[in-house]
């Protein structure tokens, strides 16, 4: 009851939500959108409550998306016209917010993070640093678990293993798509990727160059059966991730990118 209450006091004062980041720079939402009609709005939505800049990128949508974002006021929408993947989706959001912040947050459209927890992440970035803070879901393993899919739970041991193979950092979470990147930093890293695979290629060459990457815990939610919207295809995608990885390992060995 208490949480409530000082959700609905924070909802009346967006300054408030800002307080953890003020010293540390300008932030701004970025949310990659892919067919995510149902969800989108609300997640944008509480975004721009939290009193950042939101830039949603939609990623080539053929469902209703782009008619619910245009009924969302106060965030900017841009609009790849095919398909590009995720990795595309999230760079053009980096473009656009490089003109009005230091910092990108990212979420994902599918309303399993909460836009609330980007305090937690910006609370983690030391004084004096620029780091790559990922969102450590919370919950993945435990209550909600009967809700994860089993690809989520393989996906992330099999990613977390590869990333620390690949030279990337060691950490619980190479997966989550709730993250704070640093602005001009990550739009200069030698990043092929273009889909999902972005997002763990990303970290292996930030920790070639020495960008810090932490974690903080966020929550998660993660809808039942039906509910949820997932663009996972385990046979393309174990491909493309074997693939992604075999380049990694191979440019940490020869020294190549």
């Amino acid at each position: 009851m208490s949480h409530k209450k000082r959700t609905a006091n924070e909802q009346k004062d967006p300054k408030s939500r800002r307080r953890a980041g003020r010293n540390l720079g300008r932030f701004a939402f970025v949310i990659p959108a892919y067919n995510h009609a149902a969800t989108v709005a609300q997640v944008a939505g509480r975004a721009r409550d939290m009193g950042f800049p939101v830039f949603v990128v939609d990623d080539g949508s053929t469902d209703d998306t782009s008619r619910r974002l245009a009924e969302v006021q106060g965030i900017e929408v841009l609009r790849h016209e095919k398909n590009e993947g995720k990795g595309a989706a999230i760079l053009t959001g980096f473009m656009a917010a490089s003109h009005k912040a230091d910092y990108a947050i990212t979420i994902d459209a599918d309303g399993q993070h909460d836009p609330e927890d980007a305090i937690h992440l910006m609370d983690a970035i030391p004084l004096k640093k620029r780091p790559i803070v990922v969102g450590a879901r919370r919950g993945m393993d435990a209550v909600q678990g009967a809700h994860i899919p089993w690809t989520s739970r393989f996906g992330r041991k099999f990613s977390n293993f590869w990333v620390r193979m690949s030279g990337g950092p060691e950490i619980s979470d190479t997966q989550s798509g709730m993250r704070i990147y640093p602005l001009p930093e990550s739009l200069s890293l030698p990043v092929r990727a273009r889909r999902f695979q972005f997002e763990v290629e990303i970290l292996v060459q930030a920790k070639r160059i020495g960008i810090p990457i932490i974690e903080a815990p966020i929550r998660v939610v993660y809808q039942p059966d039906g509910l949820r919207i997932s663009h996972f295809r385990p046979f393309v995608d174990f491909l493309r991730n074997a693939k992604t990885f075999t380049r990694l390992m191979f440019t940490r060995v020869f020294g190549h990118h």
